[in-house]
């Protein structure tokens, strides 16, 4: 089971990296006017959705809405938006994630591949770098000794 979150992570190094500034960006440019549009709609005591819809979507567009939460008065809001945008991100976050597990220890690991062999014994017949192509590491050298023919196994398509 470890092996399913540890890579995970190591694949989606990336995705981690824009999953993080993608939340930066959208709590700027998206929590914030919201944050600030529900603090100017609860001045009154009650909620108006009216004044909410209007300032929210001049808010979106100007840009401002950033320097104006971060009021005393309207701090609150901005921080409870946030942490309920925060909350619904990770979920979708981690849903993302969940999906990009592996299926089972062996999954993107090549069939019949030369990981059987450690510490590179495999090159005292096989080349790294150049030859008859066997796997993705592991070339059959065409100026050794011997035999060099290659049995395929498998099945090659025409369509």
């Amino acid at each position: 089971m470890n092996y399913k979150v540890s890579k995970t992570l190591k694949d989606n190094k990336k995705n981690l990296i824009i999953i993080a500034v993608l939340w930066v960006i959208l709590s700027i440019v998206l929590v914030a006017p919201i944050g600030y549009s529900i603090g100017l709609a609860s001045q009154s005591g009650s909620f108006a959705f009216n004044v909410f819809l209007e300032s929210v979507f001049t808010e979106l567009v100007s840009f401002t809405s950033i320097t104006r939460v971060l009021n005393a008065s309207y701090i609150g809001y901005f921080g409870k938006t946030l942490l309920y945008f925060t909350i619904l991100y990770l979920i979708f976050a981690f849903i993302g994630l969940f999906k990009s597990r592996p299926k089972h220890e062996y999954t993107d690991i090549e069939h019949g591949s030369s990981d059987w062999s450690e510490g590179g014994e495999q090159y005292s017949i096989l080349s790294k770098n150049k030859g008859i192509i066997l796997s993705k590491h592991n070339y059959l050298p065409v100026n050794k000794r011997g035999n060099v023919n290659v049995l395929v196994v498998g099945r090659f398509r025409f369509w």
